[in-house]
């Protein structure tokens, strides 16, 4: 496997997986890189099948690789709110987090907790097998925006484990210790691209 499709469109996610994966692939491509679209409809209630559906569905149109995840902040005083529709809770970052915040107005601290979770999924059409790889955070959602790192809902989700907002770390941070990167570790050990 020398050629890998991130299957999105998000620009800030392309680049976070992609130096995650470097050591294992030769070229990447998103979705943006592809003149031909391809339209997934994400709209099972489980995380694991939206993202093999996307990578399957994208992978075998291709014929090549394809890496597709499907994440999502779950807020506990919310029910787990947004959950799967994490990326259609606003128009954009700025929105979706006003949301959120909107909707925890009045929840103290200690009931604000919430985990954000990841499924990665590897499609390899060559052997027709479908991977799934899972990492979570757990953390508190904030009252306010904290750093300018990272994208969606990174400015509110604090991490005792890291004593920090996803926002206020670096890249390299974020890589290893977010959920998404965390998902992505236990691919890595799966494909054999971790260092010895």
């Amino acid at each position: 496997m020398k050629d890998i499709i991130i299957a999105t469109t998000n620009a800030g996610k392309f680049r976070e997986i992609r130096s995650l994966i470097a050591g294992g692939f030769e070229r990447f491509y998103s979705l943006l890189d592809l003149h031909d679209q391809v339209t997934v409809d994400e709209n099972s209630p489980f995380y694991a099948e939206n993202a093999m559906k996307k990578a399957r569905k994208i992978g075998e149109h291709f014929g090549m690789a394809a890496l597709a995840d499907d994440s999502g902040l779950e807020v506990k005083a919310l029910g787990g709110r947004p959950g799967v529709h994490s990326s259609r809770y606003g128009k954009d970052d700025a929105h979706r987090i006003s949301r959120l915040l909107g909707e925890l107005e009045g929840i103290p601290w200690e009931e604000r907790n919430a985990v954000f979770k990841a499924y990665v999924a590897l499609h390899i059409p060559q052997k027709d097998r479908c991977y799934v790889f899972y990492g979570e955070l757990k953390g508190y959602i904030g009252f306010e925006e904290h750093g300018t790192n990272g994208f969606g809902y990174d400015p509110v989700f604090y991490s005792p484990e890291l004593d920090r907002y996803l926002a206020e770390l670096s890249t390299e941070e974020k890589n290893i210790l977010s959920h998404r990167g965390r998902a992505i570790a236990a691919l890595k050990r799966f494909i054999g691209t971790t260092p010895k």
